[in-house]
Order: structure tokens, then sequence, then C-alpha cells
């Protein structure tokens, strides 16, 4: 089992706080930011990088173990910082776990780990290789599913995201995908007053979880 690194300040704390061993870390009074950007592969460290064991994905069928999960469903999501700031919001918000596809699509890399404050080590994340196929699974175990898309005449306030749901957002180019879409009960959009056509991924995903707190938190 070959180590990996993490870097930046939170993520190296959270790393210590989380589900992986932390082999060593190295500061910035311990080595030079030349050194430490060597070791991190990044000039963003902070003065902090970590080595730890690889990241361990979960199992997907995990995620529903609760009556109440919410899960947020990432279609072919490429970015780095996208996929970090998800799991950040996904892990502040309570969520049960963030599901990525196995190709295509950025992993928990420590940019990631970077970019999510270090939420990835303490979030549940697994990995699909058939995203389409995954969702219907879902749906037959009782989960409604969402899909965003800019284009719906839903809004998310009209859709019951109190009981297990799944969330899908789609890539930073494209969207969610036909066949995707097709295995989502509905499609919501959420309502726009600017001029700008759409939301970034991040910031969409942002938005459904945090309605889906919120009808939790009105919950009778």
């Amino acid at each position: 089992m070959s180590a990996e690194v993490v870097y930046g300040r939170n993520a190296v704390a959270e790393a210590k706080r989380g589900r992986r061993r932390v082999h060593r870390v190295w500061t910035s009074p311990e080595l030079s930011a030349d050194e430490l950007t060597k070791l991190a592969g990044s000039p963003d460290h902070q003065g902090f990088v970590a080595e730890v064991d690889p990241y361990p994905y979960a199992d997907p069928g995990s995620l529903l173990a609760a009556d109440d999960a919410l899960i947020v469903a990432l279609d072919q999501v490429q970015d780095p910082h996208n996929l970090g700031a998800i799991c950040r919001t996904a892990e502040v918000l309570g969520a049960s776990g963030v599901v990525i596809t196995a190709r295509r699509a950025a992993g928990v890399t420590p940019a990631v780990c970077k970019a999510s404050a270090g939420a990835v080590e303490h979030l549940a994340v697994a990995r699909v290789g058939n995203l389409a196929d995954w969702l219907t699974a879902v749906k037959g175990a009782g989960a409604w599913v969402y899909g965003a898309q800019p284009e719906a005449e839903i809004s998310p306030e009209a859709v019951d995201l109190r009981d297990r749901a799944v969330i899908v957002v789609g890539s930073e180019g494209k969207g969610i995908r036909p066949r995707v879409a097709a295995s989502c009960d509905a499609m919501v959009s959420i309502p726009r007053r600017g001029r700008v056509a759409s939301l970034n991924v991040s910031a969409a995903a942002a938005v459904l979880l945090y309605e889906a707190m919120r009808q939790r938190r009105e919950r009778p």
C-alpha cells in the first residue's frame, strides 16, 4: 500500500483527526518552502505537508444505511476544486456522503483534500462505475433522486428532500448526461433573477444541500 500526501494547514490538521494513518508531518520551520513544495507537488501547502495512507473510498451501498440519508452524486465533475468545495459543503451540512464516477472525473487527490479544507477526511466518498445504474438501484432501495438542470421547471422547494434522497449535479461543461437524467425522478432548477445562465456546480450543490437541510430542520 503506497502512501500519499496531503498539504495545507486545514487538510493536514483534519487528516490527523480523521480515518487515515498519518505517517509523518513536515512543517515550514523544519523544511524550506521549496522543499515543502517538492514534497506536496504544489506551492499551496501553507507550510504543512503530511504523508498519509491512501484515501479510503466508501462502499456506495453503505451511504443509504440511514432512513434519511442525503447523498450528493456528481456526474463526471472533473475540477478538483469543485469536488473539494462540494465535499466541504456536504460535510458541514451533514450529508451522508458524496458519490463520484470512477472514470472521467476527479478523484480524492491532494488538491481535493486541500480544497475541501480537510472535509474529505470525515466524509464518506464512494466511486461507482455506472452512475445511471447506481441511481436506478438506489431508487429501488427507496430513495428519491433529483437532478439539477438549469432549464427544469420545478424548483427545489417543490420537491420533498426530507427523507432518503440523492441530489445529482452534472459536469462543468455538459451538465447531467441524458441517461443519468433519465434515471432521476425529477429535474429541478434553482430560481434565477440575474443575467448569468447558471451557477457553478459547487455553488449549485451548496444551494440544494442547504434546501434539504432547511426542509429537514422544519420537519414537523
